[in-house]
């Protein structure tokens, strides 16, 4: 079985682990209404995504 030779120092595994955070979502401004919404995303404010209407605007309460 495969022993390492020496121990990993601290700063080598959290230099490794510096990567594995979460990112942040991402947001884009829509160009039609001007809303926030996650890219590839259908805007659900008007319901229109890549120019096609997908689904009914929704009403604001």
């Amino acid at each position: 079985m495969a022993v390492p030779k020496s121990k990993k120092s601290k700063s080598r595994t959290r230099m490794r682990r510096a990567h594995d955070r979460l990112d942040m979502n991402t947001y884009i401004e829509d160009a039609t209404s001007g809303e926030l919404r996650r890219p590839h995303h259908i805007d659900l404010k008007t319901g229109v995504y890549r120019g096609r209407q997908i689904l009914e605007p929704s009403e604001e309460i």
